[in-house]
């Protein structure tokens, strides 16, 4: 399996928005739920509309890891994901395979989602579900200049974990060589 990209450019995460939108709501709140969260997308697929309705805030287990994790929605992404939800029952899952909500939608449609709309958009580098969570990590990191912080969410065991995971240390490395010169 080969490493994915976080997408770097906002104008491109906004084109994705707009195809999404355009083309499937669920496909939009999933790809906007990955890339404002920072879960795995085995957490993502999990998730019920009980889980988010009327809540300020995501608890959850993590699959990978088991621990606990709970993060913040912001006001963007709770408006967003109250209309989604407007019709759904809570025991629903929030991106289900059908219009009944009793399967969730499985992690290969959600990489074919993902890398999908990607191309629409013209993005050629490698894109797979692993992308929302290194685009969040990526922002993140961008925003804040908080590594420590970032590790923590992530639950990386070393600063230099979070950098290489989402990409820094080889933009880092290729500004360093491009401005070096003897």
């Amino acid at each position: 399996m080969s490493t994915v990209e976080p997408i770097r450019d906002i104008d491109k995460i906004n084109e994705i928005k707009t195809y999404l939108r355009s083309q499937n709501q669920r496909d939009f709140i999933m790809f906007l739920l990955g890339i404002n969260s920072g879960l795995r997308i085995s957490d993502i697929l999990r998730l019920k509309v009980s889980d988010v309705k009327d809540k300020d805030s995501i608890i959850l287990i993590e699959k990978k890891t088991g621990k606990e994790k709970r993060f913040l929605l912001n006001d963007s992404l709770k408006s967003e994901l109250s209309g989604y939800i407007a019709f759904k029952d809570d025991p629903e899952y929030l991106f289900s395979r059908h219009r009944t909500g009793i399967k969730a939608l499985d992690r290969t449609t959600a990489y074919r989602i993902i890398n999908s709309a990607a191309r629409a958009v013209g993005i050629k580098d490698r894109i797979g579900t692993h992308t929302l969570r290194k685009t969040f990590g990526f922002h993140f990191y961008k925003k804040t200049k908080d590594v420590a912080l970032l590790q923590q969410l992530f639950n990386h065991s070393a600063p230099s974990v979070t950098l290489r995971y989402i990409g820094i240390n080889q933009d880092i490395i290729d500004t360093a060589m491009k401005d070096f010169e003897l």
